[in-house]
């Protein structure tokens, strides 16, 4: 029996109930026992020259693996310096928590995406950089929050005091308006990819409201999502891209700690099933 932690923070522990009761489930049938552990109860540090972890003030055997369900990279890197297998690891949590990261990593593989730029709140002008309308983000922003669509001056200085002391990234939305895909990936495998439309907000989060329908991804996507793939070394993510005016996809972000509702809700694939065979390879090699 192999044991391993799996790690939320209190605020997202109840909404995900049914989450992570069906992991736990998964991960019984597989003969791997899946410990729910609190964030808010981890001490970690650097004690008599030594790396620590405590649960609730104790030292507790540790586990063989974790699977972090909480955006917290230094944790994530903490655990792995315990002699912890982390799923996503630490680099993944580290880049694909922050967009101006993501965006420079894959830009090198030559994957389109819209024009991007890095800068700092604080930094910002009067007059904007870029042309109206464009997007602001801030970097760590998750969910579709803190995503604001600028499309004249006073919504851009509105803008400026929202942002006031973030990263953000600024991009062009010279794209299809409310339209994305998501690509489910597990391991080195793409498990799904899901087209999310709203006909009522430039997002197309499905938790805003969007629709979803399963999608099929021509040979050219998907080895275009492979090169990404083949880059980094992902436990379970979703990647999202926005679309061209002529259909073409265009790289958005990775989300690190994706969640299926939207894939179990256009279809009968079993993702967690999969992750916790992926999980159960890694820990076992």
């Amino acid at each position: 029996m192999h044991n391993g932690w799996l790690i939320y923070s209190d605020k997202d522990i109840e909404v995900n109930k049914a989450y992570i009761h069906w992991f736990m489930e998964e991960a019984a049938l597989q003969s791997i026992h899946l410990q729910l552990v609190r964030r808010e109860d981890l001490m970690i540090g650097i004690q008599k020259n030594r790396h620590v972890l405590l649960n609730n003030h104790q030292i507790e055997p540790l586990p063989e693996f974790a699977v972090v369900r909480t955006i917290d990279p230094m944790l994530s890197l903490h655990l792995e310096s315990c002699g912890i297998i982390v799923f996503n690891n630490s680099r993944i949590a580290t880049i694909c928590n922050n967009k101006a990261l993501t965006h420079h990593y894959v830009h090198q593989l030559d994957v389109p995406m819209v024009d991007t730029y890095f800068h700092k709140a604080s930094f910002l002008k009067e007059s904007p950089p870029l042309s109206f309308p464009f997007v602001v983000k801030t970097v760590a922003g998750k969910g579709g929050k803190e995503v604001y669509m600028v499309t004249n001056e006073l919504e851009y200085l509105a803008c400026r005091k929202k942002i006031k002391g973030n990263d953000i990234i600024m991009q062009s939305c010279h794209v299809q308006q409310g339209k994305d895909l998501r690509v489910f990936v597990v391991g080195k495998k793409i498990i799904a990819a899901v087209l999310r439309e709203s006909n009522s907000d430039f997002r197309a989060n499905y938790k805003l409201g969007g629709s979803a329908i399963r999608y099929t991804l021509s040979k050219k996507e998907a080895t275009r999502i492979q090169t990404i793939i083949n880059y980094f070394d992902f436990g379970m993510v979703g990647i999202d891209f926005l679309l061209s005016m002529d259909g073409e996809l265009l790289f958005n972000e990775i989300e690190d700690v994706v969640g299926s509702r939207i894939l179990s809700a256009v279809s009968n694939t079993n993702i967690l099933r999969l992750y916790v065979e992926h999980i159960k390879k890694h820990i076992q090699s």
